[in-house]
């Protein structure tokens, strides 16, 4: 098994339990997966919690310095969603390809050890009006060349952007993203 698989599957078991699996599609070239919630709060306050306060409701497992105060984005186009690892240190995560301030952000690479194979991916941060606040979908598209293929890394890479999903929700509506119920059940 390879190095990063290895790290990907770590760090799902690390997860515990997790919002119900959204894995649209798998094949060995690529998957798509899609998570939503809605968050009881304004537009506007998601949009910024989601961007200023990553650090805040990211998890920490899900990093390569163990500390998720050392993430941050930069929302314009060609931003980075990057992690600090010391003085002159760090890593690109994603890059951000597209901004509409409150509405999306799209981010394109291959997150945590995706970046390590010869895959690149789509990320998309959809916020919109719900009845009782602000509807956040995640989804990710990823694609390309891995020995073995893609699809037995779609449950993980699922498992990390849902745990985030929730986590960001629990940040906004707790102000702790550790009280996320990550059992998907409201």
């Amino acid at each position: 098994m390879s190095r990063a698989l290895t790290l990907i599957l770590f760090l799902a078991c690390l997860c515990g339990e997790v919002a119900v699996a959204d894995v649209i599609d798998a094949g060995p070239a690529g998957f798509s997966l899609a998570h939503e919630v809605t968050v009881e709060a304004a537009r506007a306050e998601v949009w910024r919690a989601a961007i200023v306060d990553v650090g805040l409701w990211w998890s920490s497992d899900h990093t390569i310095s163990g500390d998720a105060r050392n993430m941050r984005i930069e929302a314009k186009p060609q931003g980075c969603f990057c992690e600090a690892l010391g003085l002159h240190a760090g890593v690109v995560h994603l890059t951000v390809t597209f901004v509409n301030p409150q509405v999306l952000l799209r981010l394109s690479g291959g997150l945590g050890p995706l970046g390590l194979m010869g895959v690149n991916g789509n990320m998309l941060w959809e916020f919109g009006d719900g009845e009782s606040g602000t509807t956040v979908r995640f989804s990710y598209i990823v694609g390309g060349y891995r020995p073995g293929g893609l699809e037995e890394l779609a449950g993980p890479v699922d498992s990390v952007i849902g745990e985030a999903l929730l986590r960001l929700k629990a940040h906004i509506e707790t102000g702790d993203a550790n009280n996320a119920n990550l059992t998907g059940t409201e």
